[in-house]
């Protein structure tokens, strides 16, 4: 009988992994270490470097939080709370801190095979409670060497940290077994499964590789940009781009010459006309998987991070059930005014998020909506490649079809046990909505359609490309998001607090507050945008100026002033001034400017008011 990989090597690759920054040394590494394996090991090993326990089309987690993992370090290594802070606070993360902490331990030969760890995880997803699952966790870590805890807490928490990425690992793979690396993202992309698409490859089977619904595909991604002229201009860039690869591709004398336009600039005449227009939608960027033959009352919703959303959004997963035509969506899950025909804003969908039970006053309360903008899968066909004109006639004939049908839900469980009054009953209406899209014109056209955008309570708006193709993952030209930063408010920092990774031990995030007369009242927190010499001074600074230090957060004296961005202010309980910034950036450290002349919580009040979608106040 075969022998699995030893765990200890697996560590020690890990380990190898990490201290090299290296693209093609860390895909050599990986691809020596898993040539001599058996079958099973290359996959379990390629799904491991991956940072996942399970495959995308398994439907189980382990449900172990930092919490559970930090009792049992705590238990084996003796480290009371204190000592378990201060090694966190050192590393970064708590499998680095863990093999600090337990390599006092008595020394002990590695026992542990990708096999038996593969065995234990399927205990821990199967185990009820957390109990139960404390008990096995405490079981592998008992089993352990120091090495071997390090990174089987970074694969239970999902956060390898060695510099590895899924597309490394598929590159790895097809280097180790003479294949395209396309070829191997292409067979991920379908099946949903690394460890299965590993094995193809090792069997050169790869072709093989059919689509399966109700597993994330990549999403497409838009650049951002600030202003109407950066749009066209970047926009142009990508047409031209787009013209010159298609044109070169033709034999000489089919070529079009190149014309210049009158005004003398170098973008194509035609360059606008070449973008679709839509809103650009405050909600949350879903895909929708349904129809599949299968298993035909299913339905699925993920989120950007490929996370399972489903029970958050119910009424969804009702309306869709009703269509049994294949297809993945991609979209915008919006909270929606019926009457109006309307979104509203961020603020009314965030209290759905992240639930597990959606009560019925809840769905009335907030309805939600599935706002389609694209289609990327149907009838057995998957349309990526198509240009976005294409997708978007076959997503018109789609919606034509099942819009309606998706009106006449019938709530699943419970939630109909009790009988309401026809005055407490919302009528129904579709829950499929199609993104409105024109054909751009003119500058003009995008500058007004901007503000009309925002008027209709919506972010701002996309230009996409009507050659584009759908590509998961990137982030290019050929969409581009024009979404203006609110406002900025200059505050001064009150609160500092130590950040994670490799910020771990600085103080890099930042409560901040404006002035309310003679009071300070905070408004929120922000740790992105200063560089990493700006966060290391601050650090120095607040260290010398706290006035209360609680372990990883600190009150700090208010002596600096910070000029921060954000897309939206809403009302909130969460700080002291009764207001909260969406999506704070700090564009700058304000050296220029006294405390005695940040903003005040009256300016604060003005910019809210200012807001085409500010929520109505309760």
């Amino acid at each position: 009988m075969e022998m699995s990989a030893s765990l200890q090597q697996f560590a020690q690759l890990c380990q190898e992994l990490a201290a090299t920054s290296k693209k093609l040394e860390k895909r050599s590494l990986i691809a020596d270490y898993l040539k001599p394996l058996a079958i099973k090991d290359i996959s379990r090993a390629a799904l491991y470097l991956s940072g996942q326990p399970f495959a995308e089309t398994d439907r189980r987690t382990l449900n172990v939080g930092g919490s559970l993992l930090s009792k049992a370090v705590s238990q084996l290594s003796g480290a009371d709370r204190d000592a378990m802070y201060a090694a966190y606070r050192q590393n970064g993360d708590l499998g680095a801190a863990a093999y600090d902490l337990l390599a006092n331990r008595q020394p002990m030969s590695p026992t542990l095979s990708l096999e038996d760890v593969e065995a234990a995880l399927d205990e821990i997803a199967a185990a009820k409670g957390p109990t139960a699952k404390q008990r096995l966790v405490l079981d592998l870590f008992t089993k352990a060497t120091p090495l071997e805890a390090k990174y089987l807490i970074k694969l239970i928490t999902g956060d390898m940290r060695i510099g590895v990425k899924q597309s490394l690992v598929e590159e790895a793979i097809a280097f180790a077994y003479n294949a395209e690396p396309t070829e191997v993202r292409r067979a991920v992309m379908l099946t949903g499964s690394l460890p299965e698409v590993t094995a193809m490859a090792v069997s050169g089977k790869l072709h093989e590789a059919q689509m399966r619904l109700f597993h994330a595909l990549g999403f497409m991604l838009a650049s951002p940009v600030a202003t109407v002229e950066e749009a066209l201009e970047r926009f142009s860039e990508e047409v031209t781009a787009e013209h010159k690869g298609v044109s070169e591709a033709l034999p000489k004398e089919e070529r079009v010459p190149e014309q210049a336009p009158a005004d003398g600039s170098t973008a194509p005449l035609e360059a606008v006309r070449e973008a679709q227009l839509e809103d650009k939608y405050d909600g949350v960027r879903a895909q929708l998987h349904c129809g599949d033959p299968n298993e035909p009352e299913r339905v699925a919703l993920f989120s950007r991070n490929r996370e399972d959303i489903g029970e958050s959004f119910p009424e969804l997963l009702e309306a869709f059930e009703q269509i049994s035509q294949p297809a993945i969506l991609d979209g915008e899950i919006v909270a929606w005014n019926a009457t109006d025909q309307r979104a509203l804003p961020f603020t009314s969908l965030q209290q759905r998020l992240g639930r597990k039970r959606v009560s019925r006053e809840m769905r009335e309360q907030t309805p939600v909506v599935f706002v389609a903008f694209d289609i990327l899968y149907l009838d057995e066909e998957l349309l990526l490649e198509r240009p976005l004109q294409e997708r978007r006639s076959a997503l018109e004939a789609f919606i034509g079809k099942h819009a309606k049908t998706t009106g006449n839900q019938s709530a699943r469980g419970q939630i109909d046990l009790f009988p309401v009054g026809e005055e407490d009953r919302l009528s129904p209406f579709p829950r499929l909505i199609l993104a409105p899209a024109i054909r751009l014109r003119s500058a003009e056209q995008l500058d007004r359609a901007y503000t009309e955008a925002r008027e209709r309570g919506n972010e701002g708006v996309m230009l996409k490309a009507l050659h584009s193709i759908y590509q998961p993952g990137r982030r290019g030209l050929a969409w581009l998001k024009l979404k203006r930063e609110l406002a900025t408010l200059d505050v001064v920092v009150t609160g500092a607090e130590y950040g994670h990774g490799r910020r771990a031990g600085v103080l890099s995030d930042y409560t901040f507050a404006v002035k309310d007369g003679d009071k300070l009242k905070n408004i929120g927190k922000a740790y992105s945008g200063l560089t990493d010499a700006e966060i290391d001074e601050l650090t120095k600074f607040f260290k010398q100026h706290t006035l209360e230090d609680f372990g990883g957060f600190r009150t700090v004296e208010p002596l600096v002033v910070l000029e921060v961005a954000f897309n939206n202010i809403m009302r909130s309980d969460r700080h002291s001034s009764g207001f909260a910034l969406r999506f704070p950036r700090i564009l700058r450290i304000r050296e220029d400017k006294p405390v005695s002349e940040i903003d005040t919580l009256e300016r604060a009040e003005e910019i809210y008011n200012a807001q085409p979608d500010k929520p109505q106040d309760s």
